[in-house]
């Protein structure tokens, strides 16, 4: 079996070597890419397990280019930037990404981090990676939705995986707490505002009345529940 394959793209030169050194000695295949371009012709031969991504890139946008990650390649997205204020932190992360490390950093931390996103949850381990609910069917091995009429969503990795969390725990409530040692980030305000944009969405991607949604509801001051009968197969 393939070591998972990460993609490093960072127009600094010494950005990517460190990068790659650790990610090579702990075990990871890399790619490495110093333009956008470069890096979004190699996507269409082989789609990374993990994308590294610095904002500050010479010919495109970073955070237009996350979020067209997020929607279109099912990868794990970490950015890494020298972009400290919270707010570029909640941007990135309600664009799509999983994940939002400032410069400069230790490159032990992204290996860390890197291996808590590719780690599955135990529970997940127990079912196969399509579940059925509600008119709805969730593959998540290509992250869409498929309603009964066969119309399809798209879901970005960071959707599908707060959407598999509610899956696998059906009719109970998670907290805020349990998200987030779940899925990963650091608490705090940025990580709260991404999850609220995370799961506003998943509500309209379902059709969920956002004033009364039936499937995701919001348990005030303590977290969510998902409502909806799954089965997984």
């Amino acid at each position: 079996m393939l070591a998972p394959l990460i993609a490093i793209l960072d127009d600094e030169p010494t950005i990517r070597e460190m990068l790659a050194e650790a990610l090579d000695k702990a075990g990871f295949r890399t790619a490495c890419y110093a333009r956008a371009t470069e890096f979004e012709a190699a996507l269409t031969r082989a789609v990374p397990d993990v994308c590294l991504v610095d904002l500050g890139l010479p010919d495109r946008d970073g955070l237009a280019l996350v979020h067209r990650l997020a929607l279109e390649s099912g990868a794990v997205i970490i950015i890494i930037s020298g972009r400290a204020q919270v707010q570029d932190r909640v941007t990135g992360l309600e664009l799509g990404a999983d994940d939002y490390i400032i410069k400069p950093f230790d490159p032990a931390e992204v290996v860390a981090r890197i291996r808590a996103r590719l780690r599955r949850p135990p529970t997940a381990e127990r079912h196969q990676n399509i579940a059925g609910f509600e008119g709805w069917s969730a593959d998540f091995d290509r992250y869409v939705l498929r309603a009964d009429d066969g119309r399809e969503v798209a879901l970005s990795h960071a959707e599908g995986e707060v959407l598999r969390l509610f899956l696998e725990s059906p009719r109970r409530m998670i907290s805020r707490a349990q998200m987030q040692e779940s899925l990963g980030g650091t608490a705090g305000e940025s990580f709260d505002r991404a999850m609220d944009v995370r799961i506003s969405r998943l509500r309209t991607k379902l059709g969920e009345d956002p004033r009364n949604p039936r499937l995701i509801k919001t348990v005030y001051g303590a977290g969510y529940i998902f409502l909806g009968n799954v089965t997984w197969g």
